[in-house]
């Protein structure tokens, strides 16, 4: 089985819908690439929680940390995710722990086996590879 992106209207409909965004692999570092997306997502109005044990209980630009997805406290409407594609399947796995909606691998980020586990358990909404700033600014 070889994993595709949804089509860009599905893509588009992920982010029109969205309200809860977890950032998996926040970085309290301004130069960082998951810190300045996280700042766009939060411009354009999305509510956000970082995922990151090294800063859990703490707040990244307003945002507050948590340890995992599972301390998120309340439906993540997508997971965007920060962490090397080595790491995909494992968040996979504490991705389906929860009732989060989309799996979304960043740009540069692809993962066959963390397709696999999702849609083994009929999780199907997963986007990979793409950046979540570059679609919302397609949408514009």
């Amino acid at each position: 089985m070889s994993f595709q992106n949804p089509s860009q209207e599905k893509i588009f409909q992920y982010l029109d819908e969205a309200k809860v965004i977890a950032v998996v692999g926040l970085s309290a570092n301004p130069d960082k690439t998951s810190y300045k997306i996280a700042a766009v997502l939060k411009a354009h109005g999305y509510k956000l929680y970082g995922v990151n044990p090294k800063l859990a209980g703490q707040t990244v630009n307003d945002i507050p940390v948590v340890e995992n997805l599972a301390a998120v406290p309340e439906t993540i409407d997508i997971v965007d995710i920060f962490r090397r594609s080595e790491f995909l399947p494992e968040i996979a796995e504490e991705f389906l722990k929860t009732d989060a909606k989309v799996f979304w691998a960043q740009l540069g980020l692809s993962s066959e086996k963390a397709a696999e586990i999702l849609q083994e358990h009929g999780r199907n909404d997963i986007v990979m590879d793409r950046c979540v700033k570059i679609e919302l600014n397609k949408r514009a």
